[in-house]
């Protein structure tokens, strides 16, 4: 891999790169504005990036591309009505620790809280919750730049088509520079971690979901283990977990053993299901009380590639016995466990959740480890089951696929005619997703 410049932007996987031929970085609503305006009379594309964190090259640009460093600003924050401005470079661990010194938190959460607030939402980023649902449905209201520079914003109010549209509009509508969300008081989840078997997972998968506010689970390939985790709001006290305790199983047994393992997975494939199996043991049972953004995240340090799609809530069980026979079937031997959340409906347009009860199951593999035959193979079975996948993360659908699981897609491909005609924020992936 040749050498990182000041010019050539890299995601956090290491498999997109872009060199675009201007780099900016913005420090206000104003300064996006003008370079959107100079972009246009250069007749460059322009594209902001967030952290990095999309497997896709959902930010890449061979224009203009914005750095987010400079908009990293909290706006306003009331506590009595929760609403609180973040402007859009904003990390979410810096969001989240401003929130909590407020008394205030976000009501869910994904797993990771590395990405800027708006790279986390233009993708539609998730966690998994029985009625709490996504990053895009806590967004009270946005700040953009539109292509041909004038600065708007909008609400459920405020052009709530707009806003139905891009709060979940992967750059495609404009330049995000502010998000106003709805927070809720700060609240202690407590996390219930445990080993379960496969099949008595898929027994009991409604009542799981149903009795438990946040559930996810990770099934390892190779083997009949699973690990269960349950979150759900205490009045308290706190009970974190002790210092050792989350070193030895948040950094050393999830990340550095697991890179260690993979490392020799990579190498030695045939080794994998002794290691899954040996994985799926050491992770034991555990439960703790913390803040609530301490339980939803978790540091992630292994670099990987990643695919995810949404499913009907109904069709999980299946999709997972599936593809655990293509697995079997095909001879693959997989060292990343599966994920499995869960999510109610939700009303922005590109949401893959919208419009009905979702479960989501996401694959992965070591980065350095090729991907798409495995990945190909995965969605081969949930795209006849309407699946939809994650905007960030690997996939080969397209505009054609697409307007048949999304409802609104046609309205999104009408709104952004209007708005951005000349596509000023065009790149490879958005041809890819929403056509020419």
């Amino acid at each position: 891999m040749p050498p990182v410049t000041p010019q050539t932007w890299r995601n956090w996987a290491g498999n997109q790169r872009a060199t675009p031929r201007r780099v900016v970085t913005p420090r206000s609503t104003a300064d996006v504005a003008s370079a959107v305006k100079a972009a246009a009379a250069s007749g460059l594309t322009v594209r902001m990036a967030g952290a990095g964190h999309s497997f896709t090259d959902a930010a890449a640009t061979e224009g203009l591309l914005l750095r987010p460093d400079g908009l990293t600003e909290l706006r306003s924050v009331d506590t009595a009505t929760g609403l609180v401005t973040a402007e859009a470079g904003m990390p979410l661990k810096v969001f989240n620790a401003q929130l909590e010194q407020h008394g205030l938190a976000l009501a869910n959460m994904g797993d990771i809280q590395e990405q800027t607030v708006a790279g986390a939402t233009q993708t539609a980023t998730h966690g998994t919750g029985r009625d709490a649902a996504g990053l895009v449905s806590q967004i009270a209201g946005l700040e953009l730049v539109l292509a041909d520079g004038s600065v708007v914003t909008c609400s459920r109010e405020d052009r709530p088509e707009l806003f139905d549209a891009a709060r979940a509009g992967l750059g495609a509508l404009g330049i995000v520079t502010a998000i106003t969300w709805q927070t809720v008081p700060a609240f202690l989840l407590q996390a219930r971690e445990e080993p379960m078997r496969w099949d008595e997972v898929l027994e009991r998968l409604d009542e799981l979901a149903t009795e438990n506010e946040h559930f996810e689970f990770y099934w390892f390939p190779h083997t009949d283990g699973c690990l269960t985790k349950r979150n759900n709001r205490v009045s308290g006290p706190a009970r974190p977990l002790g210092t050792f305790r989350h070193w030895l199983d948040d950094e050393f047994l999830s990340n550095s053993v697991f890179e260690v393992a993979n490392r020799v997975a990579h190498r030695v494939p045939g080794a994998i299901p002794t290691i899954n199996g040996v994985s799926a043991r050491a992770l034991g049972a555990r439960t703790y009380t913390d803040v609530s953004h301490k339980v939803f995240t978790s540091p992630r340090r292994v670099r990987f590639k990643e695919q995810e799609y949404a499913v009907p809530r109904d069709e999980l069980a299946g999709a997972l016995r599936e593809v655990r026979a293509l697995i079997e079937r095909r001879g693959w031997r997989i060292s990343f466990p599966i994920e499995v959340r869960l999510l109610p409906p939700e009303d922005a347009w590109l949401s893959m959740a919208y419009g009905r009860d979702s479960a989501f199951i996401a694959i992965h593999v070591y980065h350095a480890t090729p991907h798409e035959e495995y990945f190909q193979g995965v969605e081969e079975v949930l795209t006849p089951l309407g699946g939809r996948p994650h905007w960030g993360k690997l996939h080969t659908r397209d505009a054609s696929y697409l307007e048949g699981v999304y409802p609104r897609f046609g309205d999104f491909l009408a709104l952004r005619d209007r708005l951005d005609p000349e596509r000023r924020f065009d790149n490879r992936y958005l041809t890819q997703v929403f056509g020419t």
